[in-house]
């Protein structure tokens, strides 16, 4: 799940557009979508159950300019430790910026109950439909999760972007989660993607389950390179569960 285009909005313009996305999660035919699950932006070890429908909207805001991002997204789980689900990248008020449309897939290959290990892979494409700077892009990824039962859930994997789609070569890296759960309505958590790119940041944050279906994300993602140059930002997102 990459957030790669940014806009520039006035809060009291924000009203608008939030609705108008919170609307869209609604009525996107989730039954040919194919995104996952994440702690914040690094995928996670969940994997919804078959036939169970999650929505998201994500966005950041950089101090630094209140340049903002909105990214909703829309994840079905279809059984056999598989969900998919689709992105929507590049949503900008007043001008456009390059939007995408991003396929996903994410796949639990071997979980072991008893030990808390997992395996997991995962898939996204990206297709730009608008100011196109390349036709079509990729991120594979394969993770190892472990999970205790006093709460606490690590994940490490490795990562692969296509070029063009995070920086303009090819870029390898690693990718990395931390969750403690304090109760059951609040969780600490922490993620990094490594690298210099559009995706390397850490972003330590938390968990809050508002209500059984909705869930409220909060980060501040912090760049691995140019934080003196305002390489910084808030992150938040709004989860919904909807069976």
């Amino acid at each position: 799940m990459c957030k790669l285009s940014s806009i520039t909005l006035h809060p009291l313009r924000l009203i608008r557009p939030f609705r108008f996305l919170l609307l869209l999660l609604v009525v996107l035919p989730v039954s040919r979508a194919c995104a996952q699950e994440t702690v914040f932006d690094v995928p996670s070890a969940d994997i919804l159950d078959k036939g169970k429908v999650y929505g998201e909207l994500d966005g950041t805001l950089r101090p630094v300019d209140f340049l903002a991002t909105f990214t909703p997204r829309v994840v079905v789980g279809i059984g056999h430790g598989i969900e998919v689900g689709v992105n929507f990248d590049g949503l900008s008020s007043p001008a456009l910026g390059q939007l995408e449309i991003s396929p996903t897939i994410k796949w639990r290959l071997w979980r072991a109950e008893t030990s808390g290990w997992s395996f997991f892979v995962g898939d996204d494409l990206f297709f730009p439909v608008y100011l196109r700077t390349y036709n079509t892009g990729n991120y594979a990824y394969a993770t190892l999760a472990k999970e205790w039962k006093h709460g606490t859930r690590i994940t490490a994997g490795a990562y692969d972007f296509t070029r063009n789609v995070v920086a303009k070569a090819n870029r390898v890296g690693g990718q990395f989660t931390f969750e403690q759960a304090v109760n059951k309505r609040f969780t600490l958590a922490a993620e990094w993607y490594t690298g210099n790119n559009a995706v390397g940041y850490v972003n330590p944050g938390a968990i809050v389950k508002l209500t059984p279906k909705l869930t409220f994300y909060a980060a501040y993602q912090i760049g691995n390179a140019g934080v003196t140059t305002g390489n910084h930002q808030f992150l938040w997102e709004f989860g919904y569960n909807f069976n």
